[in-house]
């Protein structure tokens, strides 16, 4: 039996849904007892109304955690699976939290509990490819991954976490250390598959994540954005501390619109990505790929994370999706 924490947010719903439509039977849960059990009477599920201070995991072997921004919500949820005994996925692309959960490994071994953020498109796809260009490239010793989503829709939960970290910054991984550093610290030109772009850094998951999976030492990760774009957040700059001003943020968070993604973007987006590994010897490798538009392939990789979880022996501890089930899971994520 495996739950769905958050089901009634926009990510969450569509893996519901996916899910019954594969004849699978999830627990729903969530914090507001209305959209929650109308959604779980409309799928003919079980639903449980919890908030985090207050989890209810009996009977729960997997939770799949889609209830954000989980800088505050996975914490709570990781002590309770911890102590149910229940493995614990959830869909972040957070660098914080990748970093907390990694710091769990030895207490989720000696509970038998298997600790895996990021099965969504934060970071299945990225950290695939880093794994692949790292078996490529044995020692490199610098990684940069880039992805394009073409200009697709945010759903409410990931323009709330967005508004939420603009004020800290954009992260790289410097000589195997987490490193701070300004919005937009790089600029340049990506040649994806389907064409050059220019991209900016940002403080993606795979900062953390790609790390563990390839021990790759310096780590950047780019976001193809259109030039205007980009002057625009030039001019934003100066103005971003102010978000550190708590009245100022919560208006910004009040503006957010509920929803995502219509069906049709959905079906017809596509994911570009590309990747560089390198050595200081100026030897380096490229890769490229392209999967399903960012929302759809979290359905799809999150229940196929599932249900290798569920199936398989048992591996305690913390992981990273490609360092959990190889780099090749990517490629086995479909409908």
């Amino acid at each position: 039996m495996w739950m769905i924490y958050g089901a009634n947010g926009y990510t969450g719903e569509l893996i519901a849904r996916e899910a019954v439509r594969r004849g699978e039977k999830p627990i729903l849960a969530g914090r507001d007892r209305a959209s929650i059990e109308k959604l779980a009477t409309e799928l003919s599920l079980e639903a449980r109304v919890f908030g985090l201070d207050a989890i209810d995991l009996s009977g729960v072997q997997l939770v799949l955690h889609c209830a954000g921004p989980f800088f505050y919500t996975s914490k709570p949820m990781v002590k309770a699976c911890l102590e149910a005994g229940a493995h614990y996925l959830d869909i972040t692309g957070e660098i914080a939290v990748f970093e907390a959960v990694m710091r769990k490994d030895a207490e989720a071994k000696a509970r038998g509990v298997t600790l895996l953020p990021g099965v969504g498109f934060d970071v299945v796809p990225t950290d695939c490819l880093a794994a692949q260009l790292a078996q490529r490239l044995p020692n490199a010793d610098e990684l940069w991954l880039a992805f394009d989503t073409g200009g697709a829709g945010l759903s409410h939960g990931t323009q709330r976490t967005m508004i939420e970290g603009l004020d800290k910054g954009g992260a790289i991984r410097r000589d195997g250390k987490i490193t701070p550093v300004k919005q937009l610290y790089d600029v340049r030109p990506i040649p994806f598959a389907r064409g050059e772009k220019m991209a900016i850094t940002i403080p993606w998951g795979d900062v953390s994540t790609a790390f563990y999976t390839t021990g790759i030492p310096n780590i950047r990760v780019y976001n193809a954005t259109s030039p205007r774009t980009i002057k625009r957040m030039r001019r934003m700059l100066p103005f971003l501390p102010l978000l550190r001003f708590k009245p100022i943020k919560r208006i910004l968070l009040s503006r957010v619109k509920r929803g995502g993604p219509d069906a049709t973007h959905r079906e017809q987006g596509r994911v570009q990505l590309w990747g560089r590994a390198a050595r200081a010897d100026g030897t380096e490798v490229t890769l490229t790929n392209e999967v399903a538009e960012g929302y759809a392939f979290t359905v799809l990789s999150s229940l196929a994370a599932i249900k290798r979880v569920l199936a398989e022996p048992v591996q305690p501890g913390s992981f990273t999706p490609a360092k959990r089930f190889g780099a090749g899971f990517v490629n086995e994520v479909s409908s």
